[in-house]
């Protein structure tokens, strides 16, 4: 089935439900292995840089999301490891994706209604549209 799940996260509640679906794939397949991603984007205006955390402080934030998504993973015993990539959300996805030699993509949906999916877009939403294999979406 798939061996190598790709699981994006980003902290939500969405992420944690994700997380749960990749560990029922992993589980199906006996030498399944999860990678969690995490993308941080990198800051874009002189404002940003300015306001950015320390790098201590940025740790701090992504370690406090990503480990309730090892938690789950853990206690359903499901072999995983994580990585931490950087750039726009989408298209990093993406393209780790392709260079990790990804089964599937696993994502939580952030529940756009249609007029916000429109004007914001969605990370969810563009990897669906661009990904090269299946994405299963979790709301």
């Amino acid at each position: 089935m798939y061996k190598k799940i790709l699981l994006a996260i980003d902290g939500s509640e969405n992420s944690l439900r994700a997380a749960a679906e990749a560990a029922k794939l992993a589980k199906a397949e006996a030498d399944s292995v999860v990678e969690i991603v995490y993308v941080t984007v990198p800051p874009k205006t002189a404002r940003e840089i300015l306001l950015e955390p320390s790098k201590e402080e940025q740790e701090k934030v992504r370690n406090a999301k990503i480990q309730p998504v090892e938690k789950i993973l853990d206690d359903a015993a499901v072999q995983h490891k994580t990585s931490i990539i950087t750039g726009e959300a989408a298209p990093a996805i993406v393209q780790h994706s392709k260079t990790a030699g990804a089964d599937i993509i696993v994502i939580g949906s952030r529940g756009l209604n249609a007029v916000q999916k429109f004007v914001l877009g969605g990370v969810s939403n563009d990897v669906v549209q661009k990904a090269t294999v299946p994405v299963l979406l979790v709301k």
